[in-house]
């Protein structure tokens, strides 16, 4: 039985709303673009009446906060075999779209319509957050619809529930009251998973290619209002060339595993990027580590330091002593001698919407439009 919704006007007894031929469907698409919220899903629009490989145009294409792809396909007066068979021509094509390609649709779509220029930073304004490193790991495609017939219904209902494409149809219904005019929506069917890509050589396109050199690094600067900080100092990281983390295994391990010349991109959490820098030594721990000031190598504990990277449970997990290292948490501050080609003080840090940031202490920095920003900011080639 095809799905039927009402509406009732009650000031008294109800009365129910006419709900006439829908006039607006040939408008959906500008009502969607217009705002995609009345889709009922967070989506940010990547593209509209995107051309495919086959010919045809997708009315339009959406990206979900872990990268997704959504179609949104308008049924218009197309018959059930039609609709059905053009958007699942849509997905065949769509699973195969690399990050570079994502990418490029939204700069198409983005220009002339007052939208940012660059998809992380649309993306952080839709979300509020970083774009993930793989975009299109898994789509979903939805008829849009001011109704459809039981052919429709069933073929839809069949291919979602028995073969568990992720497909289903999103109605939109007109009504009339008193020279008002309404929208209502409702989905199909509200157990629809996305369909993830199977991993193959043709998805490893699917997250921004690495170029082999850039990590991104997380500094925790010192906040005296702060009472979980170790105490380390951008001050002296600056002005002896480091970086360093610890306090547990999560945070120090990454950073270990930055190698010589790598370049680091590094960010302190709620100011933003304050310096770019080249490693230039082996990670040790505080207590060993030397670096290179002013041409002499000299050990850390040495230094004149604002900050504090001792720690006195370095040695102790749970309370246990751990003299012979067996079970225990590497508690120590971890420290990278970093030679920097460009860092400024922390209050001169660089942040825009859209620039990358993360949790871990070091990882691969993959987002290109990070990369320009912080380097055409600090003259760097």
């Amino acid at each position: 039985m095809s799905l039927e919704f009402g509406l009732w006007r009650v000031d008294g007894k109800p009365v129910r709303v006419a709900a006439p031929q829908m006039p607006l469907e040939s408008r959906l698409e500008e009502l969607i673009e217009a705002d995609p919220d009345i889709l009922g899903r967070p989506l940010l629009l990547i593209g509209r009446q995107v051309p495919t490989d086959h010919g045809k145009f997708i009315d339009l294409l959406g990206l979900d906060a872990e990268g997704g792809l959504h179609v949104l396909e308008l049924k218009r007066d197309r018959t059930p075999r039609d609709v059905v068979a053009q958007v699942l021509d849509y997905g065949s094509w769509i699973q195969h779209l690399t990050n570079e390609q994502v990418r490029d649709i939204y700069t198409t779509f983005a220009a002339g319509r007052g939208l940012p220029a660059e998809l992380d930073e649309a993306f952080a304004r839709r979300f509020g957050g970083s774009t993930p490193e793989a975009l299109n790991g898994a789509h979903t495609l939805t008829v849009v619809a001011s109704e459809i017939d039981p052919a429709t219904e069933r073929i839809i209902t069949y291919l979602a529930s028995g073969y568990e494409v992720p497909i289903n149809v999103l109605f939109f219904r007109y009504f009339e009251d008193e020279g008002r005019s309404y929208l209502a929506r409702t989905w199909l069917r509200e157990d629809i998973e996305p369909s993830s890509a199977s991993a193959g050589p043709k998805d490893r396109g699917k997250r921004e290619q690495w170029n082999g050199t850039d990590w991104y690094v997380s500094f925790g600067d010192h906040d005296p209002g702060d009472h979980d900080s170790r105490g380390r100092s951008w001050e002296d990281a600056l002005r002896y060339g480091f970086v360093s983390a610890g306090g547990g295994e999560w945070f120090s391990r990454t950073l270990r595993a930055l190698p010589l010349q790598a370049r680091v991109f590094t960010h302190i959490p709620k100011s933003g990027y304050v310096g770019v820098g080249t490693v230039s030594g082996e990670p040790l721990p505080f207590e060993e580590a030397v670096l290179d000031v002013d041409g002499e190598s000299r050990r850390m504990t040495d230094l004149p330091l604002r900050g504090s990277y001792r720690d006195d449970d370095a040695d102790a997990v749970d309370g246990a002593g751990a003299a012979d290292g067996a079970g225990a948490e590497d508690r120590r501050e971890w420290v990278v001698p970093v030679t920097w080609t460009k860092a400024v003080p922390r209050g001169q840090a660089l942040w825009r919407t859209g620039f990358f940031a993360n949790q871990n202490s070091a990882c691969k920095l993959r987002a290109r439009f990070t990369i320009d920003g912080v380097s055409r900011h600090f003259g760097i080639d």
